[in-house]
């Protein structure tokens, strides 16, 4: 796929997370922005999980959800777009894994492959991180045609290591919040 957006829609899932400052104001104003972008427009929000941190330990308690959007931006424009809106958020990249105002993940395009410099897709390590998982869980339809929903069903079924993520709260953003029976 070229770098330029195209006249085709796709459904693209985005993981986010944020351990510093008003976690759910920073994650609801970054889908407030995605929303906003002309080309971008935000389907489903999974509810909020806490979630202890991964990697780099000291630092405080995550608040993870997932989102899916429709857009017709290329999956890279679509990961500048997000970049941008992390920085805008003031998002600093000082240790891996470590805290932050806001992280956007995109995990996953219309069941595309794609591995470059700058994004690999399917994300590389959202299989394996609970904190990813569950909140996909919330928002993929059973309706599913790229063959997202058998893979996260499996891995909640047999109970992806679920301990450290609790359910925080339901999504507060109106626009977006569709539950689906999986």
């Amino acid at each position: 796929m070229n770098a330029h957006s195209t006249s085709e829609h796709s459904e693209a899932y985005i993981a986010l997370g944020a351990n510093l400052g008003d976690r759910e104001h920073t994650l609801l104003e970054a889908i407030e922005r995605l929303n906003d972008h002309p080309c971008v427009t935000v389907l489903r929000c999974s509810n909020l999980y806490e979630t202890e941190p991964v990697g780099y330990l000291d630092q405080p308690n995550f608040v993870n959800m997932a989102i899916a959007v429709s857009t017709n931006l290329s999956p890279e424009e679509l990961l500048k777009v997000m970049l941008q809106i992390e920085l805008d958020l003031g998002r600093e990249r000082h240790i891996r894994w470590g805290p932050r105002t806001v992280d956007l993940d995109l995990l996953w395009v219309d069941g595309m492959s794609l591995d470059t410099p700058f994004l690999t897709l399917p994300h590389p390590r959202m299989m394996e991180r609970a904190f990813v998982i569950v909140p996909l869980h919330d928002i993929v339809s059973s309706l599913d045609t790229t063959g997202l929903y058998p893979l996260v069903k499996e891995l909640i079924e047999t109970g992806i290591g679920k301990e450290g993520i609790f359910l925080w709260k339901t999504c507060s953003w109106p626009n977006a919040f569709e539950h689906f029976v999986n």
